[in-house]
């Protein structure tokens, strides 16, 4: 590895030290955004209006301080930046900034700002469709390493939450913007069916990793559990798009979306019970500890769009068990930010206080 390559685990699976650099800017970090966006929203859903609002601030300045930090990034450490783009284990964390940028606009739809909210869904339109191409053949198509599908992990899912975070705030805004309903409709569906697909390939790819490749505890990280947040927000995409007014792209859509959106609750809520088994395998049997790392982020965003899922889908489909499943999980996601936030600061103030002691 370069010096200087961002990497959050050791060779033995416990994470490295946070590093407070351009250069150690993993493209994942936009995760914790996403995770404080979506906990802020179930919060609003739930009605905790302040809850709701002290949570989207802290996931704005959280947004303003990694864009800061990736222009700089891309500016004087832009070789990290290329090798990132290159690697097939981290190049899929790239697909954060959309995601984020689309909780972001969600949100702001939800209260009202929708032209802000509109301006947000542009930025991650624009580059959802430049990645959506570029990641795919810098990481894989156009590596020489073969084989590859030992790379496959949790973080190629993420494919699959920036596309469905696009259909859940063009399914938003269709209502609002009449003049613009058909084409957000399209956008909407567009967006939702290439999410299914794409979740369709990556479980393929990461199941056959799985398979066919050794699996040891330290590969069993959080972003793993992004394949069952990359379920519930294709639920709450769904259930946007269930809601829309009738529109063509929706008229032939709508009963297939709203019954495929049951299934992924399904099949998210069973995902839960195999994801928290593999997680006391690695930490509980296998020892390796429980501390903060950046990906823990990649955690707590899938616990929220679950409770946000419930409750969108019940509330759309008149499902109240989903909805009464969802309001009750919010309390998970919100111990669960509560725990990954207070470790982020504690590692922050940690790095800011033991510099002066590593110079000297």
């Amino acid at each position: 590895m370069a010096e200087g390559a961002p990497s959050t685990t050791t060779d033995t699976g416990a994470p490295r030290p946070l590093r407070l650099t351009p250069a150690g800017l993993t493209p994942g970090y936009f995760a914790g955004v996403m995770a404080t966006g979506i906990v802020s929203i179930g919060a609003q859903l739930r009605g905790f209006t302040l809850l709701a609002t002290a949570l989207f601030w802290a996931a704005v300045v959280f947004y303003v301080v990694l864009v800061v930090l990736t222009a700089w990034r891309f500016a004087s450490h832009r070789h990290h930046m290329s090798d990132d783009f290159h690697d097939p284990a981290r190049a899929f964390g790239f697909f954060t900034f959309i995601a984020a940028t689309n909780v972001l606009g969600a949100a702001l739809v939800g209260v009202g700002q929708t032209v802000v909210g509109g301006v947000l869904l542009a930025v991650s339109v624009l580059v959802w469709l430049v990645l959506g191409y570029v990641i795919p053949w810098t990481a894989v198509l156009g590596s020489d390493r073969r084989p590859m599908l030992d790379t496959a992990n949790g973080t190629w899912f993420i494919w699959v939450v920036a596309s469905q975070s696009i259909a859940v705030v063009a399914a938003s805004l269709e209502p609002i913007y009449d003049s613009m309903r058909h084409e957000l409709a399209i956008l909407a569906v567009f967006a939702w069916s290439v999410g299914v697909v794409l979740y369709a390939a990556t479980a393929v790819f990461v199941a056959l990793r799985v398979m066919l490749y050794p699996l040891e505890p330290k590969h069993l990280d959080p972003p793993y559990w992004v394949a069952m947040g990359a379920v519930a927000i294709t639920i709450v995409a769904g259930a946007r798009i269930v809601e829309m007014k009738d529109a063509p792209m929706i008229d032939v859509t709508r009963d297939l979306v709203a019954g495929m959106s049951v299934v992924f609750w399904a099949f998210a809520t069973w995902l839960i019970p195999v994801l928290l088994a593999a997680g006391v395998w690695r930490h509980g049997l296998h020892r390796i500890p429980l501390v903060y790392q950046p990906t823990l982020w990649s955690m707590v965003f899938p616990f929220g769009m679950y409770a946000v899922a419930g409750m969108y889908l019940g509330r759309a489909n008149q499902l109240p068990v989903v909805e009464a499943v969802g309001a009750s999980w919010f309390w998970v996601a919100l111990f669960t930010w509560a725990a990954v936030a207070v470790g982020m600061l504690r590692s922050v103030v940690r790095v800011l206080t033991s510099r002066p002691t590593a110079a000297g």
